[in-house]
């Protein structure tokens, strides 16, 4: 079954324009979803409209009402909807370019694919694929989706185009509010470069298939097992680090990538002399005690290289 287009209408560059069809990229069906039951019939529960003079209502007698004072309303048809045309009703059209990774991700929304509409807009869309993958830039224009305008972005991507819708500027909270308080801080240099040999350790390449959703598969397996009438077993909740000390922890964090499995001394292990019993933990202790968070990395750094 071919997939349904969530928006049909023409993409327009200047003079330049061809039908095109707008696809979501996502899709939720493959998710685990709940239904509300009776608790001991075990019945789906209908949610059904109710009026709270009336009682239940038909679906059918519902209008739209926006509340301009508190419990006023004026109603909303769809004849009214409709006189509010505006081009982008039917119309994608380009407004600028922007370079491809200039656009904040904090204001991304929900991605669609954009193909062409008949054969006869292939070699249009063509032309203007190839001119934004060549050029690196994205398009910005508007068009109306669910009875709102959004503003997108348009990219080459393969043989069609992607569009992402953008969150308005006013949907965006600022960051005084929650970073204001922060202070900016003077990090220790020696920590600083024990971060960023953690960070460089773990660099790879993004490959979404190797983050899958642990949780669902975790609760399709517990749903089997009841389905088995086997009782779930309760996983046991994960320890969690009492991180004191950022420098020990660090270290300890570089070590587990850094060191060999079988118990070989480190190059450090075999320029000194072995360690007075107890000095050790004294010196851990005066670490700790001079600057944890560098204990803390140190013991980082430590567990990344093993």
């Amino acid at each position: 079954m071919a997939p349904r287009a969530s928006w049909k209408g023409y993409l327009k560059l200047s003079l330049v324009s061809c039908p095109v069809r707008l696809y979501p990229a996502t899709s939720a069906s493959e998710r685990i979803s709940f239904n509300q039951l009776h608790k001991k019939t075990h019945n789906r529960i209908n949610m059904k409209p109710v009026d709270p003079e009336l009682g239940l209502v038909e679906r059918s007698d519902l209008v739209k009402g926006y509340e301009y004072e508190d419990k006023q309303y004026i109603i909303i048809d769809d004849a009214d909807l409709e006189a509010v045309k505006i081009e982008s009703n039917h119309t994608m059209n380009i407004e600028a370019f922007v370079d491809e990774h200039s656009v904040d991700v904090i204001y991304q929304d929900a991605p669609y694919y954009l193909a062409p509409d008949g054969a006869m807009a292939e070699e249009t869309f063509a032309v203007l694929r190839e001119a934004m993958r060549k050029s690196g830039k994205l398009a910005i224009a508007r068009l109306v989706l669910s009875s709102r305008e959004r503003v997108v972005t348009i990219g080459a991507r393969e043989n069609g185009m992607f569009v992402c819708t953008l969150r308005n500027p006013n949907e965006v909270r600022g960051t005084a509010e929650y970073f204001g308080n922060i202070p900016a801080g003077n990090p220790d240099p020696e920590m600083l470069e024990l971060a960023e040999a953690l960070i460089k350790q773990k660099e790879t390449t993004f490959d979404p298939k190797n983050y899958e959703d642990r949780y669902e598969i975790a609760l399709m397996a517990m749903i089997r097992e009841k389905l088995k009438g086997h009782k779930p077993i309760i996983a046991a909740a994960p320890e969690r680090g009492n991180v004191i000390n950022l420098m020990d922890a660090l270290k300890a964090s570089l070590s587990q990538s850094a060191k060999p499995p079988a118990k070989s001394k480190s190059k450090a292990d075999e320029g000194t002399k072995p360690a007075a019993k107890g000095s050790s933990a004294k010196g851990a202790a005066a670490a700790a005690k001079e600057n944890p968070l560098k204990a803390n990395l140190l013991k980082a750094v430590g567990k990344s290289k093993a």
